[in-house]
């Protein structure tokens, strides 16, 4: 696996756009990163409990996608398990850092954690589990190591 340089931060106000802008689907599709996608996540589970992350990721995500002009199929787009793998890390980041601490901050440091890493989901799948249709479309349980380690 190569090697990414993480985008970090540097204040609140780039998170809450970025998840202002996913929700309302005008998020232009190249600031849709792997760094994008954890703060809007982060974002979402501490500051917004109108939304249930488990349950309306796929929706926000899927939507999102075709307003950009991608596709949600067998093979590229929304992926169920990757995205709930995510949710686990930042719900388990999120019980470990201050809660006053800013939101940059927390997202920061889960993009420099483990947790936040690319290569996160194949800790606990094998690349064949979870690059299936299956692990796709809906959530299917890891194989090789159990998500509460996460």
């Amino acid at each position: 696996m190569s090697e990414f340089e993480v985008r970090l931060f540097q204040d609140d106000a780039a998170i809450v756009a970025i998840g202002e802008g996913l929700l309302a689907r005008t998020l232009p599709r190249e600031a849709w990163t792997h760094e994008a996608h954890l703060a809007a996540c982060t974002w979402i589970v501490r500051d917004r409990p109108d939304i249930t992350p488990e349950e309306d990721m796929a929706g926000i995500i899927s939507t999102y996608n075709v307003a950009v002009g991608g596709v949600n199929d067998d093979s590229q787009g929304y992926h169920e398990t990757i995205t709930q793998v995510y949710i686990a890390a930042v719900k388990a980041h999120l019980a470990e850092v201050e809660k006053n601490l800013p939101l940059w901050q927390s997202v920061n440091a889960l993009l420099l954690s483990e947790r936040g890493g690319r290569g996160l989901p194949l800790k606990f799948y094998s690349k064949e589990r979870l690059f299936s249709v299956e692990a796709r479309r809906n959530f299917v349980e890891p194989d090789l190591l159990e998500l509460e380690k996460i």
